[in-house]
């Protein structure tokens, strides 16, 4: 979706003012990765994150996710494959790979896309999301989570956007998201984006809204995003949400496949 504001021109004929409104794009590009090259992805832009592997990443996650391992994460025909194996590494039955663009690409407030075909099957969990850079009010979630795509193997039909604050997470049952019915998200390419804006985010699905969480304007436990954040990209297998019906093996290799991600900002 994209937005215009206009200028307005005036423009003098034989005395006569003419009034004119030219459109102008208000978000400009600041940041992307088309993905047009071959291999491993762009350094210059992505880091892989490997830190987690020793607590399950908090969620009791199956997977351990390597580091610069091409078959986990790769550029090839225009498009990055995140796969997940099943291939036994650092005690765990399952590799994967998991993208940050963490002091590689880190803002305040913009629009963020992502074009994505989705992998098949139970036990899968790809994401599209935002943490804080600096951590300035403190661990997860104090510092906050932006949520712009989540989906579990288990309901491959729905596509869910959520924030996570102090006031505001699953760990004490009080986190907001929404929900949107995507039945070809893993067999077609879909866009997933997020406006993140000082009074509120909006999160969408091929430019239809269906999450929005707004600014309290009463302290950082409720609206921790006035600080910088970065991108993630990453395949998880099982854990507390991903695995909650268990995982099929059958389903490996499972290919998280993304055409692109682009940032704007005013």
């Amino acid at each position: 979706m994209k937005t215009f504001t206009f200028n307005l021109l005036i423009i003098t004929f034989f005395g006569v003012e003419i009034f004119s409104c030219q459109p102008k794009d208000e978000y400009k590009t600041v940041w992307a990765d088309e993905f047009s090259y071959t291999g491993l992805p762009d350094s210059t832009k992505w880091s892989f994150d490997t830190e987690g592997n020793a607590w399950n990443w908090g969620n009791n996650e199956a997977q351990h996710y390597t580091d610069g391992d091409i078959r986990n994460a790769f550029v090839s025909d225009g498009t990055l494959k995140i796969v997940a194996l099943k291939d036994s590494m650092g005690g765990k039955a399952y590799t994967s790979a998991r993208l940050v663009s963490k002091d590689k690409g880190d803002w305040l407030y913009g629009k963020f896309e992502m074009r994505a075909k989705l992998p098949v099957g139970k036990g899968t969990w790809p994401a599209f999301w935002m943490l804080s850079t600096d951590w300035e009010y403190g661990g997860w979630p104090d510092s906050g989570e932006i949520d712009i795509m989540e989906q579990v193997g288990y309901a491959p039909d729905t596509i869910v956007g959520s924030a996570h604050t102090k006031s505001y997470n699953h760990s004490i049952g009080t986190h907001k998201n929404g929900m949107i019915y995507c039945p070809t998200a893993n067999s077609e390419f879909h866009t997933y984006g997020l406006e993140w804006e000082p009074e509120e985010y909006r999160v969408y699905l091929d430019g239809k809204p269906y999450f929005t969480f707004k600014n309290e304007h009463t302290d950082s436990k409720a609206w921790p995003f006035d600080k910088r954040f970065h991108i993630l990209l990453n395949l998880a297998i099982g854990g507390d949400w991903g695995g909650k019906y268990g995982v099929d093996h059958a389903i490996f290799p499972a290919t998280y496949e993304i055409d692109y991600v682009r940032v704007w900002q005013k």
